[in-house]
């Protein structure tokens, strides 16, 4: 069964390919019959196989992927994949599987024509659609020049939460022929912020739509002339404030050529605003710097950041043939938000649920599905990012099949070393049904439940739901996300048992836990 987004909570699907392609007005752009991009289609969850050898699917649904190459006209010649008309392409579907490997749409090759290129540079603007499903769009940069500008790789940077980083950006022309002017692009994620404002550059804040989008771009136009195997650096570094909540987010930048006139326009891009401070500029250096030379510079900050998750668990009485409703749920303490596991990962978290003795779940949330190797037990995942005060409770529907006093079933986080949550005492807590006493305490431990697990200052909801027959608690109308998780309305691989078997889910808000997923790639 593939895993179909939730009502009004569609799958985020990202289109990926390189961002950016520089061509060469002397010729050597590589073989001709080789494409310089790949387009993929990214989703949630893990692209292992499964026993039958193959990724799980995630959604099933007609969808379209539009291919708009009009950016190029008298930049670049091209070939488009799909079913191309003119300008244009479009790639269609009905299925798409977890990861960011499987799903493969084709290849765009890039050729400057005989008579050389009247404009330097150009755009392609790839798009989605489809019922269920929501693509993040893909622009990639054509630059045709005689130079070719590459950006210098960045060393970690070692800031601290709330420090400020000066970012040494700089770049080398490894072509042939002077640059006469170049365009910057940066980018930082949610936890990363400018403090200079610089008058030829333009800025983008995106604080809404899903988590990975939000941060603040910029664009700068830099004018000059770069020498052909000259190395420049930019005369003051740029400056990177990491947030309170920060933790391994990602700064990104890129040089390219581009002239004054080229530069200008892409600074009145809609959604930019104009910079109000003195101009970033360069400066050149007297020998080449150790270090390698790239498309796209990086770093990740700040990395001595932590959070803490909290699982909490429930409590209800009812008698035999009693329908109960117990909630549970999932609290981020932070400080930190979780942007990603192991940077640049992204792999989904995961949580199990054991039913209590003597019960059936009749009801469960969407965003969880059964173990097939225990009938007993449920799997919950989010795909991160998660906000550092994410606040999530979600209702599992009991019917007690038999009163079993005390009766106990386990919330656990699946048990990995969390490097960034050096708390791990409150990873784990309890459905309680029909307690004794003080044996109903539903708050656990990460080091696996005892026989009578302690009470704990920090338990969650312990009043818990009670049966038709009456009490004195009310059922939960279903989860509720505070400043929740903007991107788990999503299908994905659910992982079982360190990979024993892959079962293909419906997300909404969910429980939250983290998957460690490595292979050779």
């Amino acid at each position: 069964m593939p895993a179909l987004a939730a009502d009004g909570d569609p799958l985020p699907v990202r289109i990926t390919g390189e961002s950016r392609v520089d061509l060469s007005l002397q010729g050597d752009n590589g073989d001709p019959a080789e494409p310089q991009i790949t387009l993929r289609l990214a989703a949630p969850g893990s692209d292992e196989p499964g026993d039958d050898g193959e990724v799980p699917v995630v959604h099933r649904g007609e969808f379209k992927i539009m291919i708009d190459a009009g950016g190029l006209a008298q930049v670049a010649e091209f070939k488009l994949p799909c079913a191309t008309s003119g300008w244009s392409a479009t790639c269609e579907g009905d299925e798409i599987r977890a990861g960011e490997r499987s799903n493969v749409l084709g290849g765009i090759r890039l050729d400057v024509g005989a008579d050389g290129s009247p404009r330097r540079f150009g755009e392609i603007r790839v798009t989605g659609e489809g019922e269920g499903v929501q693509f993040a769009p893909l622009r990639i940069e054509v630059v045709v020049s005689e130079s070719r500008i590459v950006s210098h790789h960045l060393s970690p940077p070692g800031v601290g939460v709330g420090d400020t980083w000066g970012a040494p950006l700089g770049l080398r022309n490894a072509g042939l022929a002077p640059a006469d002017g170049v365009m910057l692009r940066f980018r930082g994620t949610r936890g990363l912020s400018f403090p200079d404002s610089y008058g030829n550059c333009a800025y983008r804040h995106t604080t809404d739509g899903p988590l990975q989008d939000q941060g603040t771009d910029a664009i700068c136009a830099i004018p000059g002339v770069y020498e052909p195997g000259a190395a420049y650096v930019v005369t003051e570094p740029l400056k990177v404030k990491t947030a309170a909540f920060a933790l391994n987010d990602l700064f990104t930048y890129s040089f390219a050529p581009a002239d004054t006139e080229e530069a200008n326009a892409l600074l009145d891009s809609d959604g930019y605003t104009p910079g109000t401070g003195a101009p970033m500029t360069l400066k050149k250096l007297p020998s080449i710097p150790s270090g390698g030379y790239s498309s796209k510079g990086m770093a990740w900050l700040p990395s001595d950041n932590h959070y803490d998750i909290l699982i909490t668990g429930d409590s209800a009485r009812g008698a035999a043939g009693d329908t109960v409703t117990v909630d549970v749920g999932f609290r981020n303490l932070g400080p930190a938000w979780v942007r990603g596991l192991e940077p640049p990962d992204d792999d989904p978290m995961l949580t199990y649920v054991t039913i209590p003795p003597g019960a059936t779940a009749i009801k469960i949330p969407e965003d969880c599905w059964p173990d097939p190797h225990n009938e007993e037990r449920y799997g919950c995942w989010a795909h991160v990012p998660v906000l550092e005060d994410a606040n999530l409770t979600f209702p599992f529907e009991l019917r007690i099949d038999e009163v079993v006093k005390n009766a106990k079933g386990k919330i656990q986080m699946q048990p990995f070393d969390y490097p960034d949550e050096p708390n791990q005492d409150n990873n784990s807590a309890w459905i309680v049904l029909n307690a004794t006493d003080d044996s109903g305490s539903t708050q656990g431990s990460s080091g696996g439940p005892s026989p009578d697990p302690s009470p704990s200052p920090s338990s969650g909801n312990t009043s818990g739901s009670v049966g038709a027959n009456g009490g004195n608690g009310s059922p939960s109308a279903g989860g509720t996300a505070d400043g929740g998780l903007a991107t788990t309305g999503a299908g994905g691989a659910l992982l079982f048992g360190g990979g024993v078997a892959l079962l293909a889910l419906g997300l909404g808000a969910v429980i939250v836990v983290v998957v460690r997923r490595r292979s050779a790639t």
